[in-house]
């Protein structure tokens, strides 16, 4: 590849270093509309009743898990823009060592945790934890979130949407 090529891949964010620009394999959005639309409405529905703030914790959560970096862009963003703190947003990777988290959005996460890595099972711990802090509807809608925002993920991540476009 010939070095002009390899440079137009970078960008400058102001006065931060240049940063590599990882290209999009498809715009998953127009190649499958019928796909997303649903996958919208799903994420509509998993949201009804959900506290904003405790939705976008868990969200940012699953993409970190997921690494993908469209969604962690997006969710930060709108947890900043729903009065989020900066240091709890820095926290979330340690939030079982931090004391900025409720117990209600500490059993939230755990649980976000746990059915990200579904391979590892969700433990019942983990299950009646979350069981105690939710009722059973607001339960099951934030099941639905987490399943959604791996939903969305797995899509970012495959297609390797860029942050920041869309």
């Amino acid at each position: 590849m010939e070095m002009h090529h390899i440079l137009g891949r970078f960008r400058s964010y102001g006065r931060h270093m240049p940063t590599f620009q990882v290209p999009q394999r498809m715009n998953f959005t127009t190649v499958a509309p019928k796909v997303f639309k649903a996958v919208l409405a799903l994420d509509a529905a998993a949201r009804e009743g959900i506290d904003p703030v405790l939705l976008e914790l868990v969200q940012i959560r699953a993409s970190q898990i997921n690494r993908c970096a469209y969604c962690i862009d997006y969710h930060t963003s709108d947890a900043r823009k729903g009065g989020e703190t900066e240091e709890r947003i820095h926290q979330l990777p340690a939030w079982e060592e931090s004391s900025l988290y409720s117990p209600k959005e500490r059993a939230a996460l755990a649980l976000a945790e746990a059915v990200t890595r579904l391979p590892d099972g969700v433990p019942d711990e983990v299950y009646d934890e979350a069981a105690q802090h939710f009722g059973e509807r607001e339960l099951a809608q934030l099941i639905a979130l987490i399943f959604t925002v791996n939903a969305w993920n797995r899509m970012n991540v495959t297609t390797r949407k860029t942050p920041g476009t869309e």
